[in-house]
């Protein structure tokens, strides 16, 4: 989430602000963070200096090149989707502490947005978030959602159901690799909790920058794919220079 303004700004797969979550688990209200610190993130993913302007370049950390990302595409397992039995989005521990008063949610607003000034209780006041999704620029970071790029009940249905607590929480936090994002309210609630086969992001030029990241977050845990998914995914990947 690193080079030029963030993506955006505001919340199922993803993760969400204040006022609201996506549906199925995409973005979600801010919660107590569940003990332990993650890695922080690279420096290099810090925001850039300056006011919003149009997002250049890759502004999620942790991306590899297309030429990765179609091979990691190629290793994942074909699966019908898993049932939703059991599911929670509490069995997934969110926002964790990160450390100094701040949470998850507050980190990757930080890292996201541009001249982001925090209270003494860490939460963000004011700054600027440019949505990767649909390009909005959005000035209150309650109108900031969270985004779990690979939502959590996507998550859930394509392998994490057997993790245990420890690594449902890790990915729920995840800073290393590229699967939080600040993005705008209305486009994470659009997207809820379906995979790329089902919702795109409306923006067609942040589609390279999608299909690498959920690529590579299904990679790094193991998770299944459809064969729909997979072709959709090839079809973002296909958009990158």
């Amino acid at each position: 989430m690193a080079a030029s303004v963030l993506v955006m700004a505001v919340a199922a797969g993803c993760s969400g602000s204040p006022a609201g979550q996506g549906a199925g688990g995409g973005s979600g209200v801010p919660a107590p963070g569940g003990g332990g610190s993650l890695p922080s993130p690279p420096a290099s993913s810090g925001p850039p200096a300056g006011g919003a302007g149009p997002a250049r370049g890759d502004v999620l950390p942790g991306l590899v090149d297309a030429a990765t990302a179609r091979a990691q595409l190629a290793s994942l397992t074909v699966a019908p989707p898993g049932t939703m039995a059991g599911y929670s989005r509490s069995r997934f521990t969110h926002w964790a502490e990160q450390g100094d008063r701040c949470d998850t949610r507050e980190t990757v607003l930080r890292r996201d947005g541009q001249d982001v000034v925090r209270d003494a209780e860490c939460r963000a006041v004011t700054g600027t978030w440019r949505s990767l999704y649909d390009g909005a620029v959005v000035t209150e970071a309650a109108e900031v959602d969270i985004d779990h790029i690979v939502p959590l009940a996507e998550g859930w249905r394509s392998g994490a159901s057997a993790w245990d607590a420890a690594r449902r929480k890790e990915f729920a936090n995840d800073l290393r690799r590229p699967q939080l994002l600040a993005v705008s309210a209305a486009s994470n609630r659009s997207k809820g909790d379906q995979a790329p086969d089902r919702w795109q992001p409306p923006d067609r030029s942040s589609w390279c920058q999608y299909g690498r990241a959920w690529t590579t977050v299904k990679a790094a845990y193991g998770l299944t794919a459809t064969e729909d998914e997979k072709r959709m995914l090839g079809t973002m990947l296909d958009t990158c220079s």
